[in-house]
């Protein structure tokens, strides 16, 4: 995904064709090293089990909407923040399924937060990384 399409929303909307395929294998890729299960993939991304099953199938011709182009964004920024705040790669992969005692998260790990269905969730898990790294 551009920066373009990450910064302008009527980008993203108009160029889903072009992004969606690359957005959605990144996606994937992501998911592999935090090894999300199939339901917490689609789960994060807010689609349906069967969407998103036909997706992944077809990547090239999928065209993703608005909103999971915005959670998919949400998710490649906090791999790249999980990237920098935790430079072996391991323990950035690791993050997501620790238990943390900061109060936003509770004692839980923050993948259970990103599984709460919204985009928001995505944004508070994004937003306190970037926090961390002094943005």
């Amino acid at each position: 995904m551009t920066v373009a399409a990450v910064l302008d929303p009527l980008a993203v909307l108009s160029d889903s064709g072009r992004t969606s395929g690359p957005a959605l294998r990144a996606f994937e890729r992501i998911g592999d090293r935090w090894r999300l299960s199939q339901k917490e993939r689609y789960t994060i991304l807010g689609l349906p089990r069967s969407t998103y099953f036909t997706a992944k199938r077809n990547p090239g011709v999928a065209r993703l909407s608005r909103d999971t182009l915005e959670r998919i964004s949400y998710v490649l920024g906090i791999y790249s923040a999980l990237k920098i705040l935790l430079p072996r790669r391991e323990a950035a992969d690791a993050w997501v399924r620790t238990a943390n005692d900061n109060s936003l998260f509770k004692g839980h790990p923050p993948i259970e937060m990103m599984l709460g269905g919204t985009v928001g969730d995505l944004f508070v898990v994004r937003r306190y990384l970037d926090g961390e790294r002094g943005w």
